[in-house]
């Protein structure tokens, strides 16, 4: 019912930029109603929680480890989010995902396990 695309990702160098996008898609999405994340796996390691936006609550968490280079933002016209990303580091190389749900409370938008949806990623690479 809900369908997430990104785009965006590649390869870059240390201090790069890239813009990942995610469009969601199908008549079960409401962005006024529906949280969107951003979700990251690096090589090795488990997913972790980037950032997100919740119309709803009106909350935008965002990980520290990304705070002040990353920042989220969104055209409900569009139904898309972007994720811009600044002075990326070699930490930062990860398959990142998108994901949304409805009526995730505030306390859980940073927990995958929330998520109902999910598009099949867009790969980072960041180079030293």
């Amino acid at each position: 019912q809900v369908q997430l695309v990104e785009s965006g990702g590649g390869l870059v160098q240390a201090g790069g930029s890239l813009r990942l996008s995610c469009t969601a898609s199908g008549s079960g999405f409401s962005f006024t109603r529906y949280a969107m994340a951003w979700f990251r796996q690096p090589p090795g390691k488990e997913r972790e929680f980037v950032a997100a936006v919740s119309r709803r609550t009106g909350s935008t968490p965002i990980a520290d480890s990304v705070k002040g280079r990353f920042t989220i933002s969104w055209d409900s016209a569009k139904n898309t989010m972007t994720l811009q990303m600044n002075n990326l580091k070699p930490e930062d190389t990860a398959i990142y995902y998108c994901a949304t749900a409805g009526g995730i409370i505030m306390s859980q938008l940073r927990n995958q396990l929330g998520y109902n949806y999910w598009g099949q990623g867009t790969q980072v690479t960041v180079s030293s």
